[in-house]
């Protein structure tokens, strides 16, 4: 079991927990949401939860619960830029199916 950050992911994570100035990594996981069902969470936390699971990658720390982990196990969190855009990409091998707008998944 296994979540990564890409380096311009980490190099990002790291960049605003540094403006922050608090902050112990970077919190991830699911929640029912959308057309499709499912729907990402993302979030800076300080503090980590007795029940997250933590993975370390490229330096940064990565919280996740245990209800999220089977939805989100094996995936890659990027971060792109693309002309004006700019976010975080997952690239998340349980995802059989998206909506239209990209911010829901089917597993």
């Amino acid at each position: 079991m296994s979540i990564t950050l890409t380096e311009n992911a980490a190099q990002h994570v790291q960049n605003f927990l540094t403006k922050r100035g608090k902050g112990v990594g970077l919190r991830l996981g699911v929640r029912t949401s959308g057309c499709s069902g499912m729907a990402y969470k993302l979030e800076f936390a300080d503090v980590a939860d007795g029940n997250d699971l933590q993975f370390v990658s490229n330096g940064v720390t990565l919280l996740v619960d245990q209800q999220s982990l089977p939805y989100i196990d094996g995936m890659e969190l990027d971060y792109t830029r693309e002309g004006l855009n700019e976010g975080f990409k997952f690239n998340n091998p349980n995802v059989k199916d998206a909506c239209g707008c990209g911010e829901s998944f089917t597993v």
